[in-house]
């Protein structure tokens, strides 16, 4: 599980521009984080990314007798393969979900899968890097600089919460992908989410992002870059910006209604307290406990505390999930604990109607899929109990290597990979927040490689890759003979399908008087709209009741 480095020689140059020009070595990542605003509006903040991460893999291939992997790297490899075996079990039919399938659960596969190989070759090419190519100090500013612009969306959309536009890309896609539920939110922009959490509408921010989850988890995990990025001595005008930014940034946070957001905060805030306190920074530990009081007090006379009472008293979600959740882990554990089922699957029926799905009139009507409202739930669903220990065993390792907060990389990237954890049980986190998971990674684990805090194993990467390319002909018969011996077992299985619900009739609701016999109150009845359920009181009628 060690760190596997390369003897570096001469600094290759960066790639040539147009004209002979030299661009920055920075480019790649400049263009995902600095275009954010003209992606959202185009329609491209997801192809962006992945597009970027071609051109880095591709710098990686010329550069590869100099490639850096990180502490861990073996875990991340077989969770890899775990999500690329997901392939095979696509169409396996789920306990609890929908059975059957069509393409368009391949076209979601590949959308996660390409995520996780962008962020993976981020990771690597940021590795690759030296600190004269490419400084921490200038990651540490992009990824700032997300954050600011995110602050930006917030309000963006609580000031015009129904502003939504068709992109460049939406002008050009087939009805057919823009009916997609799940394409139109990644092309089409809209600045919030308008909801009934409160028990009225109100907007939650998601500009610039497809989700307003999405915005929470960006505004958590930036965070800890903006602070540092704020801290830097030779500009000290940030100084002065970063509290104003802060307080316009309390605004949104907390009409967002985010909760997993404020857990982050709220543990950001201790984490810093323990941190001053335990390096003996006792100045700076009052003066903190000092500041987050001052800025308590003044948040719970303001109009944001009466918001967050109010979204404490409307916990209107958590059954739905606790209930999404214990299925997502049912599901897997008894159908496919191994390797999952590569993908999520629709719910059959839903948690609090016999006649369950999504209406017209009632969006929220609708269950989550399963593997969704968490990252972890993905993984667990999607690659399965296995899948889960190596996605986990890297991440805590690089959480250990860093947990210290010796330097400021090591304190970003423990705040960074502490909020991950949070974000993943509540947050679908593969987007753009994955990718600055991956940043924070990667510059702690390159750092540790310049200053010798882990011992330098001097073997080349492209060897390893060399045995796997020499070993391909066995993986490929392996994963053939898997796939004949499971298609045989399928075949010679005869499949089941068992269906059961359970429902519990209450008293009779009160707009089905069913014992009146006044012909204008049965008239009046009438004229009410029926949905399944209150058919379902009918059948406690005295009409029902005599009949049996």
């Amino acid at each position: 599980m060690g760190t596997l480095v390369v003897e570096r020689g001469v600094t290759a140059p960066s790639a040539p521009g147009p004209r002979g020009t030299r661009w920055p070595s920075h480019w790649p990542l400049s263009v995902i984080f600095l275009g954010v605003p003209l992606w959202w509006v185009l329609g491209l903040m997801t192809a962006v990314p992945m597009l970027v991460s071609v051109v880095m893999a591709r710098d990686l291939l010329r550069r590869r007798d100099r490639l850096v992997l990180p502490a861990g790297s073996l875990w991340w490899a077989m969770f890899l393969a775990w999500v690329a075996l997901g392939v095979f079990v696509l169409w396996v039919d789920a306990p609890g979900a929908v059975p059957g399938g069509g393409l368009s659960r391949l076209m979601v596969f590949g959308l996660r899968a390409a995520w996780y190989v962008a962020a993976t070759v981020v990771l690597l090419w940021t590795m690759s890097r030296t600190e004269e190519e490419l400084s921490t100090q200038r990651v540490v500013d992009l990824v700032a600089s997300l954050f600011v612009v995110t602050t930006l969306g917030g309000l963006l959309g609580l000031l015009a919460p129904t502003l939504e536009f068709r992109s460049f890309v939406e002008l050009f896609l087939p009805a057919g992908l823009r009916s997609n539920g799940l394409v139109s939110s990644l092309v089409h922009p809209a600045t919030a989410e308008v909801q009934s959490v409160l028990g009225r509408p109100s907007p939650r921010p998601q500009a610039p992002f497809a989700f307003a989850n999405t915005w929470g988890s960006v505004m958590a995990l930036t965070l800890p870059f903006f602070l540092v990025a704020c801290l830097r001595k030779d500009k000290p005008w940030r100084r002065f910006a970063a509290p104003v930014v802060l307080v316009v940034a309390a605004v949104p946070i907390i009409y967002s209604l985010n909760r997993g957001l404020w857990v982050c905060l709220a543990l950001g805030g201790v984490g810093l307290v323990l941190m001053q306190l335990a390096k003996r920074r006792f100045v700076r530990f009052v003066t903190t406990v000092a500041v987050l009081l001052v800025l308590g007090a003044a948040f719970a006379v303001s109009p944001l505390g009466t918001v967050y009472s109010e979204r404490i008293a409307h916990q209107h979600s958590n059954d739905r999930r606790s209930e999404l959740l214990d299925l997502t882990v049912s599901s897997a554990a008894s159908g496919s604990p191994v390797v999952g089922f590569g993908s999520t699957r629709d719910v059959q029926g839903n948690f609090t109607s016999i006649g369950g799905g999504a209406t017209a009139d009632c969006d929220a009507c609708g269950v989550p899929a399963l593997g969704t409202q968490g990252h972890v739930w993905l993984v667990i669903f999607s690659q399965g109990l296995v899948g889960l220990v190596w996605f986990l065993l890297f991440f805590v390792r690089s959480f250990v290597s860093s947990v210290r907060c010796r330097t400021s990389t090591e304190t970003i990237a423990t705040f960074v990979l502490a909020f991950f954890g949070i974000q993943l049980f509540v947050y679908d986190t593969l987007d753009l927040p994955f990718v600055v998971v991956m940043l924070a990674v990667a510059l702690v684990a390159r750092e540790h490689v310049a200053l010798g805090r882990v011992p330098a194993t001097r073997r080349r990467a492209v060897d390893g890759w060399d045995r796997v390319r020499r070993a391909g002909p066995f993986l490929a018969v392996t994963v053939l003979a898997g796939v004949v011996a499971g298609t045989g077992w399928a075949v010679a299985t005869p499949s089941t399908y068992k269906a059961s619900v359970s429902v519990m009739l209450g008293d009779v609701p009160m707009e089905l008087d069913t014992a009146t016999t006044d012909p204008a109150v049965q008239r009046s009845q009438k004229t009410r709209p029926v949905t399944v359920d209150t058919e379902a009181g009918l059948l406690v009628s005295h009409r029902t009741l005599r009949s049996v």
